[in-house]
């Protein structure tokens, strides 16, 4: 609904840091002509889709076998993946919510690229079976605990470092709702505090992999629910749909091939709320077609722009865009936003005939229409579905 044919400025990219059916018919009406995303911020022209693999079918109760067969992912081997499904387990065993799990495995990705290292300074270290040598201080062990945590011989064992991190995770207010790398900061007091979130991303799917989708669950009235992450609620990869309505005009169709994003259909003053912790990239009103910035009205189709508008960056490159705001949203650039929190309410701003929110998510921290890839496989994967889309 964003999408109007303003020209695009060729061999220009833009990137960012190095950081149900009933709807169909109404939204092809809210939706107008062009790319969502062809304003202002996107002067590229290429289309190419990224394909995002479905995630494993979700599981509840899916209690992670520590000594069989394990899955396959790139970056890590499996004596890693194995110490990983000993985290989930010990996670598990506790009863803890499967966000916790990924809080923990991304933790010690971060701590010791899932590895139990001795430590070159600690000499009793050395005699005990380890699969590598750190050097940080006296730290051993998969999250690189130092003495306070245990004995060498303690720290060293993957399921009691696992149970130290939780046992203090859990004491840690509101853990549940923070971004990941602030909970696990709290826990782990690093010198470099923002390093862990660049690992949820993976987290996520190897805690898919190793207990059957449980990345996708969230946690209803004590419950584990599989892919129900809307209204506030955060599924354990981190994300949540940014409003609860029904998706209506999908990604790049026949009739919309520039179509960079999904319509979702929803009441004026609808909250919309981020979809992952992140930083807030750009907050403000996109010029239309007349270079005019008249976002503080309702738009039409072919007016132009995408009204008032948030981009936003979030662990593992990814953007996501929030299109035709009623007013001025209520973030402004730079600023540190948590998954669910309110940045804006639904309107009808910019190139649009009809109150919703146009969204989009981008890849490799690229905001242009190069960087688009399908919101609806992607959200689905995460726990967070968008209602209404097949």
């Amino acid at each position: 609904m964003s999408d109007t044919t303003r020209k695009t400025l060729p061999g220009r990219q833009v990137r960012v840091g190095a950081l149900a059916a009933a709807l169909t018919a109404a939204m092809a009406l809210l939706c107008c002509t062009g790319g969502a995303g062809a304003f202002l911020l996107t002067e590229l022209g290429g289309e190419t889709d990224q394909m995002i693999n479905t995630a494993s079918n979700c599981g509840t109760e899916n209690t992670v076998d520590v000594t069989g067969d394990m899955p396959r992912f790139s970056e890590y081997g499996e004596r890693q993946l194995r110490n990983a499904a000993v985290i989930i387990k010990v996670g598990q065993d506790m009863e803890l919510p499967p966000r916790a799990w990924v809080i923990a495995v991304a933790t010690a990705m971060q701590e010791s690229r899932l590895l139990n290292l001795a430590n070159s300074t600690v000499a009793a270290s050395k005699d005990i079976p380890h699969e590598g040598i750190g050097w940080d201080h006296d730290s051993v062990g998969l999250f690189q605990q130092r003495p306070g945590w245990g004995t060498v011989r303690q720290r060293m064992d993957p399921a009691y470092a696992a149970r130290k991190f939780y046992e203090k995770l859990v004491k840690v207010d509101n853990w549940e709702q923070l971004p990941l790398t602030v909970a696990a900061q709290k826990v782990q007091i690093s010198a470099f505090p923002d390093a862990y979130a660049k690992h949820e991303e993976l987290a996520s799917r190897i805690v898919d992999a190793l207990a059957g989708g449980a990345a996708r669950t969230v946690q209803i009235s004590g419950r584990k629910v599989c892919d129900a992450a809307a209204g506030g609620e955060i599924a354990a990869s981190g994300w949540t749909a940014p409003i609860p309505g029904g998706v209506g005009s999908g990604f790049r169709t026949a009739e919309r091939p520039k179509h960079n994003g999904v319509d979702i259909a929803a009441p004026k003053e609808t909250k919309i709320r981020a979809a992952a912790s992140g930083r807030v990239l750009i907050a403000k009103c996109d010029p239309d077609n007349r270079e005019r910035l008249s976002c503080n009205e309702d738009g039409w189709p072919n007016k132009g722009g995408c009204g008032w508008f948030v981009d936003m960056l979030h662990a593992g490159g990814y953007i996501t865009r929030y299109c035709h705001m009623l007013y001025k949203p209520l973030v402004v650039p730079g600023q540190m936003v948590e998954a669910g929190e309110v940045i804006g309410v639904v309107g009808s701003s910019g190139n649009s005939s009809g109150p919703h929110l146009h969204y989009e998510v981008h890849v490799n921290e690229d905001r242009s229409s190069n960087g688009a890839i399908n919101p609806v496989p992607f959200m689905r994967e995460r726990g967070a579905p968008l209602k209404g889309a097949a």
